[in-house]
């Protein structure tokens, strides 16, 4: 085990560091994670219509599309707010102007849409409009995409003082302004060359691209494994797993959730959706407590323990852990570089994720359709994001007492070596102390 533990930390480690440090990934998790409020927001409403009564449906169904108004707004437009945040976050790390930054992400983005002209209603015509089909989570690849194109290409120019500079007694605002026109000019033109002169649609394409991928994460064992593997093996080590893979795998996972909240809503059954591992599913369901379910630990150090230190640590990480805030127990007990934990740590997400994906492939629960607040406790927010199904209680129930059987062993290793070695260091303290007693009573 020692020897697996240093080829990892020497080896795979180092590596895995400078790619969670990566500017590019960190602008993109920044972005993403920004919607948030607004989308748990929206989901609200999504919930709200979708309570487990018939008669309140039947009551609701007139208004329906009113209601979750809030909601198309919100999920449905988040790639538009993740890009100016992904933007300006970018634009920041080079030390240019942020707003800028973010503007000039945004244009290019929507310079890759393709408005639509509706002449209905005759009396009076929308005319131009954009279909919201590719603002939402499934635009998401392009809004990176342009993001990236446009910071890069507002850096070269500014790097290379290819830009108009204004007299200093000219107002901050209007000088970026006129520092952002000729990038400005190259980015929205160039975007335009390809999107409506050449008519390459690159949100369908990047679609395309990652389908594949998407379907093997969402869709297939393996897949579901891991994103739990990678995550919880960097945690082991003292990195921040969920930053550096969720960077890469969030925006398909917020896809999938996508894709399964629009069948959801056009009548597919909430036990046969598209995707069966979104993000979400391993949230309520996987890491329940947060990484590692180690909620579960924190009420074996409580109840079995017989160490004062892994009982205090208990103590205080089962409040935080219930609500999904489990650094105290990562950081206190610790779980990283524990040899005792190292095991269970990766293991129990691992057979977690197996027991659920199998439920939710078999219909025995609801698929994973809303984003509830993530500090809610497990058996809520699953409740609440899989369309109010008490079924997906009692999997998380299931799944915490396998948990608990998993880590039963290696929690009273732990806390055998702890005991001793709290003994052994009030042994030393007391043979410390009658030394001193002692010389006091021959002085």
């Amino acid at each position: 085990m020692d020897k697996f533990m240093k080829v990892v930390e020497d080896k795979v480690v180092p590596p895995m560091a400078k790619i969670g440090s990566q500017r590019h990934l960190l602008a993109i998790r920044n972005g993403v994670v920004s919607t948030l409020s607004l989308v748990l927001i929206g989901t609200f409403f999504m919930v709200f219509v979708n309570l487990p009564v018939d008669a309140w449906k039947n009551a609701l169904a007139p208004y329906t599309n009113t209601i979750v108004l809030p909601y198309r707004i919100t999920m449905g437009l988040m790639s538009i707010y993740a890009t100016f945040v992904m933007g300006s976050d970018l634009a920041k790390s080079y030390k240019l102007d942020a707003v800028t930054g973010g503007i000039l992400s945004l244009g290019a983005f929507f310079m890759l849409q393709v408005p639509v002209n509706i002449l209905t209603p005759k009396s009076a015509p929308l005319g131009f409009v954009l279909p919201m089909n590719s603002l939402g989570a499934s635009g998401m690849f392009s809004g990176i995409l342009a993001m990236i194109f446009a910071v890069e290409i507002y850096r070269f120019f500014t790097n290379h003082h290819i830009t108009i500079k204004m007299p200093e007694q000219v107002p901050p605002a209007v000088a970026r302004s006129f520092e952002a026109l000729i990038p400005g000019a190259v980015i929205l033109t160039s975007v335009w060359i390809i999107r409506d002169i050449a008519n390459i649609d690159v949100n369908g394409l990047l679609l395309k691209l990652f389908q594949p991928l998407t379907n093997i994460l969402g869709n297939n064992l393996l897949g579901a494994l891991l994103p739990m593997f990678f995550i919880h093996i960097l945690w082991s080590f003292g990195i921040h797993g969920m930053s550096i893979v969720g960077s890469a795998v969030r925006p398909l996972w917020l896809i999938m959730l996508d894709g399964n909240a629009k069948a959801l809503a056009d009548g597919t059954s909430a036990t046969h959706l598209p995707y069966i591992a979104p993000e979400q599913f391993y949230q309520w369901t996987v890491t329940i407590g947060g990484a590692g379910a180690t909620v579960v630990v924190a009420f074996l150090f409580l109840v079995v323990c017989k160490s004062k230190f892994l009982k205090e640590v208990g103590r205080f990480s089962i409040i935080p852990g219930i609500f999904n805030i489990n650094e105290p127990m990562i950081f206190g007990a610790p779980m990283m570089l524990n040899p005792y934990m190292f095991i269970p740590f990766n293991v129990v997400p691992l057979v977690l994720t197996t027991i659920s994906y199998l439920v939710v492939k078999a219909g025995w629960v609801n698929g994973f359709t809303t984003i509830p607040a993530w500090t809610l406790p497990a058996p809520i927010g699953g409740y609440l994001s899989a369309g109010n199904d008490w079924r997906v209680i009692v999997l998380i129930v299931f799944n915490l007492i396998v948990a608990t059987v998993i880590y039963y062993p290696f929690v009273k290793a732990y806390d055998k070596h702890m005991l001793e070695t709290e003994n052994e260091d009030k042994a030393a303290e007391d043979a410390e102390n009658t030394d001193a007693n002692t010389e006091t009573a021959n002085a």
